[in-house]
This record gives structure tokens, sequence and C-alpha cells, in this order.
């Protein structure tokens, strides 16, 4: 699979997402693909299907892109998540990063993470 192919499915589930459309999500999903979502698993499809309608679809949950930085068949994505879910506790702006695994054309693996900035020193 091509950086490409990768890229090109990866735009395809956010914009399925952006769509609110849980058809289209599941097509980039392979039968036993894995979602991480804060520290929850989801594997297989009935569970992915189950967590997208609830907490993509069912929280208008939108991804604006920041930053795609493609690695091979790994794609990251940064973007700004809003939506209709509980913000309790999150910044005013929410960036989570994504690593998307993709195999066989579908997304086979997504991890979702808030990252905070390292507090390593700046090298100078």
């Amino acid at each position: 699979m091509s950086q490409e192919e990768s890229l090109s499915i990866v735009h395809e589930y956010v914009a399925a997402v952006n769509a609110f459309d849980i058809e289209r999500i599941m097509r980039n999903f392979t039968a036993d693909a894995l979602v991480n979502d804060a520290r929850r698993e989801f594997a297989g499809t009935e569970a992915i299907r189950d967590w997208a309608s609830r907490e993509i679809v069912g929280d208008h949950v939108t991804m604006d892109l920041v930053e795609v930085i493609p690695r091979g068949a790994e794609v990251v994505v940064r973007a700004r998540f809003d939506g209709d879910f509980d913000k309790t506790g999150l910044p005013p702006e929410l960036i989570l990063t994504s690593y998307f695994t993709v195999r066989e054309g579908k997304i086979s693996t997504m991890i979702v993470i808030f990252n905070r900035p390292s507090s390593a020193p700046a090298r100078g």
C-alpha cells in the first residue's frame, strides 16, 4: 500500500465523520479492526459501529485537520475535535492525535490520544 493510498483512506474516514454517516465510516475499517479511544478498546466492526454510532455520529463530532503526517502504512493526524460531547475539563480548543494503521486498503488500527506538550527541556 502506498502512502498516497493510506492518506486517501484516512481523509475518507475524516470526511465520513464530518458527514455523520455511520455506513461510510464503517466502510473504512477492516473486519478485525481495533479502535482505542481515550484508553478504551473497541475490537471488531460490531464494537466499532456501536462506539461510532454513539460517540461520533450521536455526539455530532467533527474533525478539523491541523496536521497530517504520513509514515508508510501509518498516518498520524492531529485534528481539532468538536461536537455535542461533555467538554468538562477539556481545553477550549481540543486537539487530539489519531494514529492510523492501514492494511489492505482499510483502517486496521486507530488510536486516539489527547497528547499534552512534552515537559522535556528545549535543546539548544
